[in-house]
């Protein structure tokens, strides 16, 4: 008898960490039956509570825009990777007419540089991402290796920061544009101009800071399949939705840097805006140049022998609807993407689990426009844009004067 029990308490003395005394090792043995019974329990409370939490959600996300949003969802593949390819090919077209020396000397033109160069990255890290993930895999397939899983999580955390300089280099040429039309010469301005690297400089430093709780949120989790004995481990990216820093994230991500930034370009896009309208009808007053004495009224000076206004106020009117037009589309991609964050912070579970996930490849194909049609507007709404590009790529049939007075206007006009 002292045998037996010694015997079983052999494994105790080898564990000595366990909770549990040994000795009741010797009045129950585990089989094969418990086994199956504690995971037919385990599926069944599991089963319980995605049928309760489905009850809660019931009625939550339905209707025809969704059945839209799904079917595109099985196309977003083929027409993503096309506007990938498109634009990256038009961002670096635009950061060869950016670093050009007639127009490298303005700091606009640098701020819209390095947004072409984080543009380019993000459409040629979405490149293997939408190949693999939408193209290269049949509907409804998965693929649960530790490789992609990891490969999951530097594309969300890449792409995310990358965004987020988007953003900052947004807001920092908006304020500019705003600095150098409300105030011109004060010394705000001359800070600005000063310190231009640094300005630009600052998003890339902050914007790694800011998405620094998403690098705790997600992580990759290895799981197996209860229904089989010997079943593979399976990874996939996890994400603790009843977790405090889960919701401090989506707060962070959706209003500090979706919605603050939106509320900013509205207001300087607003003022831009009515700076344009009053440019506007000050030109329809000065309409009237064959009476000298009206016209130096208007405009506060002495003589006037010019019937045109001068072009470095056309150029700069230009330039700013050009500002306009560009914070106008960054608001359209990254309002609904930030609203959307919003609702998912403040309704949680359901909403994020049956509304959002519907609404991701939509958010990702305006993203990537956005990022791609730089190249198309600056074209079409920036002479001096089209000028060094045909001086560029069309040397040939180019002249030089167009190309000297270009650069004379860009020396004298900010």
């Amino acid at each position: 008898m002292m045998q037996e029990t010694s015997s079983h308490l052999a494994p105790a003395e080898l564990h000595p960490r366990l909770p549990f005394n040994a000795t009741v090792l010797k009045d129950y043995k585990l089989t094969s039956t418990d086994v199956e019974k504690f995971i037919k329990f385990w599926q069944e409370y599991q089963m319980k509570n995605m049928s309760s939490q489905a009850d809660e959600c019931q009625g939550y996300c339905q209707g025809e825009i969704y059945n839209w949003l799904r079917a595109y969802n099985s196309i977003h593949g083929y027409v993503s990777l096309m506007i990938c390819i498109f634009g990256t090919i038009a961002n670096i077209l635009n950061i060869m007419v950016l670093t050009r020396k007639e127009m490298a000397k303005t700091p606009i033109n640098n701020i819209l540089k390095w947004l072409a160069v984080a543009d380019m990255f993000v459409m040629l890290e979405y490149i293997p991402y939408t190949s693999y993930q939408y193209i290269y895999m049949r509907p409804g397939e998965k693929d649960l290796s530790y490789t992609w899983a990891v490969c999951l999580l530097v594309h969300m955390h890449f792409t995310q920061i990358l965004h987020t300089i988007s953003i900052g280099l947004t807001v920092t040429l908006a304020v500019w544009r705003y600095v150098a039309i409300r105030h011109p010469n004060g010394g705000c301005a001359n800070f600005l101009l000063a310190h231009s690297r640094e300005a630009i400089l600052l998003p890339f430093i902050l914007s790694p800071i800011l998405c620094l709780p998403t690098y705790f949120v997600f992580q990759v989790r290895e799981t197996y399949d209860v229904d089989k004995v010997n079943s593979e481990a399976m990874y996939h990216v996890y994400f603790d939705k009843d977790s405090v820093l889960y919701r401090f994230n989506f707060w962070i991500h959706s209003v500090l840097i979706k919605l603050l930034p939106c509320g900013i370009l509205i207001v300087i896009s607003a003022v831009l805006m009515h700076v344009l309208c009053e440019a506007s009808r000050r030109r329809l007053k000065l309409r009237d140049y064959n009476n000298p004495a009206k016209y130096a009224i208007q405009l506060n000076l002495n003589e006037s022998k010019s019937k045109k206004p001068p072009r470095c106020d056309r150029r700069n009117d230009r330039t700013t609807l050009l500002l306009v037009a560009v914070l106008v589309l960054f608001l359209i991609t990254e309002f609904p993407q930030g609203l959307l964050g919003l609702l998912s912070g403040v309704m949680e579970k359901c909403f994020f689990a049956h509304c959002y996930p519907p609404f991701g490849e939509i958010m990702d194909l305006l993203a990537l426009i956005n990022a791609a049609v730089g190249f198309v507007l600056y074209g079409l709404m920036s002479k001096q844009f089209r000028t060094t590009f045909r001086s560029l790529f069309m040397k040939r049939h180019f002249g030089s004067t167009e190309m000297t007075r270009l650069t004379r206007v860009t020396t004298t006009c900010v």
